[in-house]
């Protein structure tokens, strides 16, 4: 569905910082005399937001470096906002993959035992 939504051309956005802001997922930030105060979430593609968070409510509960971000996020900002900054990461995650065209490989997961694992006999 994200797919759908963005559509197959993702050079059009040109960074992944206009993707996030094209889908009302960027953090607002607001600064006046030196106290710094988040923003509200932006207007953007109600359809990918909602896609994402799923996703994020998903990535918090798995063994991944989201859910490392999301625990971490969690205890200083809350749940709420601790979602939204996973979404955040995991938009950019895919832009940067689907702009190279690379597969996604978590830094916490050891392939090589998992392959060894899956080949061995039985």
């Amino acid at each position: 569905m994200l797919l759908v939504e963005i559509g197959d051309d993702i050079a059009a956005f040109g960074t992944a910082k206009k993707l996030a802001f094209w889908a009302g997922v960027c953090p607002g930030n607001h600064e006046s005399a030196g106290k710094r105060v988040a923003g509200k979430k932006r207007k953007g593609n109600p359809y990918v937001r909602r896609i994402l968070c799923e996703a994020a409510n998903a990535a918090g509960r798995t063994r991944c470096v989201c859910r490392e971000k999301f625990e971490s996020l969690l205890v200083r900002r809350g749940r709420k906002r601790a979602i939204f900054a996973l979404v955040h990461k995991i938009l950019r995650i895919f832009f940067v993959l689907f702009s190279r065209g690379d597969p996604y490989r978590d830094a916490t997961i050891d392939y090589e035992a998992l392959s060894v694992e899956r080949n061995a006999p039985r």
